[in-house]
């Protein structure tokens, strides 16, 4: 099956230059998964290892949502809430009182109070193109502005990167090549520790062209794990959407919020029983909207005044965990390179029939909801043919673990064979869950950043 490249950027602020901002954590039920049903590997650490720097990174960023105590999407430190509209909170509601499954505001990186000279949301509503008072959170104007603003940071723009350099007397790591995307000349950079950050297929691509004569597999591959695991959500793969009449108009919509609603992971919980037909579980993403009422009655001048008469509707798509397999995995293509003369990476992944059994259920389980809800028009639907990558949540390929016979980085997403190299994006994660990961991928460097402060202080790196 391919695997679709969208929404993937090689620009200063990655990603976060066009995210959905949906900023979620993870919880013991993700990282000890395998110990909750059998399957595939826990995480070399837990909630409270992380808890701490989901802090800092919440405080940083900025975070609206609403607290519910839930214990498999743990609540955060956040911003106050945009609220909901009229059908949501009807939606909310019911589906609380009648099938006790609890739908939240989405919990995004769109602040509601100024904070680091980041002016509070205005509603404008299209933050795809941009936010100009930098009101919602990406790297570019924020990570990076304040790292450069210390004096002790450089940036080098157009940089592709093509491999780590190797001390072959030391094993150590003493740089990156890279190519000029400007002149396609190849230039050097030095130091002390080499962090990759491009996410997972570009970092693992870097380790795989790093091969050398003592590391002919790749680098930080002696466990021969790296490449392997490639997982990404399943997007949108079933769901469905609805009426409410019964809302108001216009009025009852509310102001052009940036966000929507989440409807929190309900199958396989910590104390609910364990559903038969699929492991892990799934959230849906979604909101309210104001539609054309296309099916108006009359024709000509009184059919024109009933399209106009608004319809709300509310609707749900699903994004699923995917399971870790050892046959979902990328390679060096030996035939092909890119513009700029690096091989490129073939990629094998599909999805399983946990996925497709998931697939099945996102699309009951939002009708019901919706049905609970007391929508009139419900429609449900499931997509199976839908290609892996169009989630954008691609993680693992060089998983964390303690044993470096299983795994390529240790639990603070340094290198067990090259100890002054580190891979500080989701390529580590051992398991997806169902949550957006830029959240925890942010946490985890913070805390890995704070473990290598120590490292360097000592002299171990």
């Amino acid at each position: 099956m391919p695997f679709t490249w969208v929404g993937r950027l090689r620009v200063t602020g990655g990603r976060t230059m066009v995210w959905g901002r949906q900023s979620y954590r993870f919880s013991d039920l993700d990282f000890k998964a395998a110990s909750f049903d059998g399957y595939g590997e826990d995480w070399p650490l837990s909630y409270a290892d992380l808890a701490p720097y989901y802090d800092l990174v919440e405080e940083y960023v900025g975070i609206t949502g609403m607290a519910e105590g839930v214990y498999e999407l743990p609540d955060g430190k956040f911003h106050a809430p945009m609220g909901l509209t009229c059908a949501e909170t009807l939606f909310r509601n019911r589906v609380k009182d009648r099938l006790g499954w609890t739908a939240t505001l989405g919990r995004s990186a769109n602040i509601t109070r100024p904070i680091n000279g980041r002016a509070a949301c205005h509603y404008c509503g299209p933050c795809d193109r941009g936010c100009v008072t930098h009101s919602y959170f990406n790297s570019a104007f924020t990570t990076v502005a304040d790292a450069l603003k210390t004096g002790k940071c450089t940036h080098i723009p157009n940089a592709m990167v093509y491999k780590v350099l190797m001390d072959s007397d030391r094993n150590c790591a003493k740089g990156v090549l890279y190519i000029d995307r400007n002149t396609r000349e190849p230039r050097e950079v030095w130091g002390r520790v080499v962090v990759l950050c491009a996410q997972s297929l570009e970092s693992v691509r870097i380790l795989l062209n790093s091969a050398n004569s003592q590391h002919p597999n790749g680098l930080a591959n002696s466990s021969g794990v790296l490449g392997h695991y490639l997982m990404d959500h399943i997007w949108v793969g079933g769901g469905a959407s609805g009426e409410f009449p019964q809302t108001p108009g216009r009025p009852g919509f509310g102001p052009n919020r940036p966000d929507g609603i989440y409807v929190i992971r309900f199958r396989n919980t910590k104390n609910g029983p364990r559903w038969k037909n699929f492991l892990r579980g799934y959230g849906f993403q979604g909101g309210s909207s104001i539609n054309f009422n296309l099916r108006a009655a009359g024709f000509g001048e009184a059919y024109k005044k009933g399209v106009l008469d608004p319809e709300i509707a509310l609707g749900l798509g699903g994004f699923g965990e995917c399971l870790a397999r050892w046959d979902n995995y990328v390679e060096i293509d030996p035939n092909v390179k890119d513009v700029f003369g690096i091989p490129v990476l073939r990629i094998h992944m599909t999805f399983g029939e946990n996925e497709h059994a998931m697939i099945d259920d996102m699309a009951e389980s939002a009708a019901e909801m919706l049905a609970a809800a007391g929508a009139k028009n419900v429609s449900p639907f499931k997509v199976h043919n839908r290609e892996p990558g169009r989630g954008i949540h691609e993680v693992g390929i060089a998983r964390m673990g303690n044993d470096p016979k299983k795994s390529v980085l240790n639990p603070f997403q340094q290198s067990h064979d090259v100890k002054n190299l580190f891979v500080m994006d989701a390529s580590g994660f051992p398991s997806s869950a169902c949550q957006n990961p830029t959240l925890t991928i942010m946490a985890l460097a913070v805390r890995s950043c704070d473990y290598l402060m120590g490292e360097m202080k000592r002299g171990n790196v």
